[in-house]
């Protein structure tokens, strides 16, 4: 086993950093910063940042196959044109619920994107429950709705031969599977492959890897988790020096390092000073471990 080497590669102060998405194009990390309205590309050979800002809480972004980028901005799914900064309204959801904004989103395998709801915090965890709902974004822009009754719904990742659809709703403490249609983007036959164990907090964000293994940012937790989940074992911890890690997401050379985002807001002055890297980007090397390419919107 090769030694596993954490580093802050970029000391953004995100508020609350999210959706980490390797760009093998440009060997860059696109990032979003929910609270602050953000979404940020970070060259990884410059270590230049750009940013665009955006009118409300954007909490994902992805790849999108016909040039630039899809994000997930309020309530809104969109479309980003990075150059112009300019954002084009794809569909929104949740109407009736205006105290409610989008969270994590990921893209599928078909090119559909993935992504939940959830009730605005009054501090981070602390909100109204059963509020969010999840939804795919389908090529032709019209909206699927799974369910509801969902609390934070957050990371989201698909088994490697597609037949599976991993999903977290942060305030169950679960990592739940469903049998997965990547014809048709159904999705049925709910069940908990991991549930958390309490010094590893709230599950958040989530990726697999290459040998059909996840990993799981813990919030509070200040780790990342890898999971074995068919047999429903912890494989490894990977603790970092910050606590409110939020997601995750393999890149660079070969897909064969991590990348991790976290976040500031909640923490007090003593625990700024006592991480003053929180809100950064990590990269993790040496995990002996490759991932997989994201996949783009093809919409």
């Amino acid at each position: 086993m090769s030694s596993i080497k954490i580093e802050c590669v970029l000391p953004e102060n995100c508020r609350c950093g999210e959706s980490p998405v390797w760009m093998e194009a440009s060997n860059s990390l696109l990032f979003v910063d929910i609270p602050a309205k953000k979404v940020c590309q970070w060259d990884s050979l410059t270590k230049q940042v750009q940013r665009v800002t955006v009118d409300a809480p954007v909490s994902s972004v992805a790849l999108r196959q016909s040039g630039g980028y899809v994000a997930t901005i309020g309530t809104k799914f969109c479309a980003l044109n990075w150059e112009e900064q300019s954002v084009i309204v794809l569909a929104t959801v949740d109407n009736d619920k205006k105290n409610n904004r989008f969270n994590d989103g990921k893209v599928d395998p078909a090119g559909r994107y993935f992504a939940g709801t959830m009730a605005e915090e009054t501090a981070p965890a602390v909100l109204e429950r059963h509020q969010g709902a999840l939804y795919s974004l389908f090529p032709d822009h019209h909206v699927k709705k799974y369910f509801d009754q969902v609390d934070i719904s957050n990371g989201l990742d698909w088994s490697l031969d597609h037949k599976i659809f991993y999903y977290i709703d942060s305030l169950s403490y679960s990592v739940d599977a469903f049998d997965y249609d990547l014809q048709t983007g159904q999705i049925s036959n709910r069940r908990s492959v991991y549930k958390l164990e309490k010094e590893e907090q709230i599950p958040d964000g989530m990726c697999i890897d290459a040998e059909g293994k996840l990993w799981v940012a813990c919030y509070n937790g200040g780790r990342v988790i890898r999971l074995d989940p068919v047999t429903g074992k912890r494989l490894q911890t990977v603790k970092l020096p910050v606590d409110k890690t939020t997601s995750c997401c393999f890149g660079g050379k070969d897909y064969s390092e991590m990348y991790v985002t976290c976040a500031r807001d909640g923490m007090d002055p003593e625990g700024l000073l006592r991480q003053p890297e929180a809100g950064g980007i990590f990269k993790i090397t040496g995990l002996g471990v490759k991932g997989i390419a994201p996949y783009s919107y093809a919409g």
